[in-house]
């Protein structure tokens, strides 16, 4: 299984269709966590799925939603109503809630991985507005035989930034 997971772009369709461009051939999913500041009727989600974040309109996603991507539950949120500045606990609970093994998330534009509870959850950072580091990120997450990898990669040159690079046990 692969994933292409993507976050708060902010507006920059063309940034944003680059980088699917770029790994769409690859991947099982393409992911963005919300921000994206785009319609729901905009080109560049054909066959990627796409929640609502705090600056997108009303209405326009929804606010999580959960898929089945070759037998491993993705869960995906933004992030802000599960107030994940300050704790992960709420959204933890979530990912629990939808039987979740990888849960990802957006909002504070701080790319990182981590496993509690055995759910992995990955932000994926911010195409334009990272924080933190100064690489504007995305992540592409693959899980072969119960290993899960998670790279970060960075947007202009899709270069992998290695010291990012984790990997977690899914048993």
């Amino acid at each position: 299984m692969k994933c292409l997971i993507l976050s708060d772009s902010h507006g920059s369709q063309q940034e944003l269709q680059e980088v699917i461009d770029r790994h769409i051939d690859e991947m099982d999913a393409v992911f963005h966590c919300g921000d994206s500041e785009l319609r729901a009727s905009s080109p560049v989600w054909k066959g990627a799925f796409v929640v609502e974040g705090n600056c997108d309109i009303p209405g326009e996603f929804q606010e999580y939603l959960t898929k089945e991507v070759k037998g491993i539950n993705v869960m995906v949120t933004h992030g802000h109503l599960y107030n994940v500045k300050m704790t992960n606990v709420p959204l933890s609970y979530k990912a629990e809630e939808e039987e979740a093994a990888i849960a990802c998330f957006g909002h504070s534009h701080i790319a990182e991985a981590f496993q509690e509870n055995k759910v992995i959850f990955i932000n994926p950072g911010s195409l334009l507005l990272p924080r933190g580091r100064r690489e504007q990120t995305y992540a592409v997450v693959s899980v072969v035989d119960k290993l899960c990898t998670v790279s970060f990669l960075e947007r202009i040159s899709g270069e992998e930034i290695s010291d990012m690079r984790q990997s977690f046990s899914m048993e």
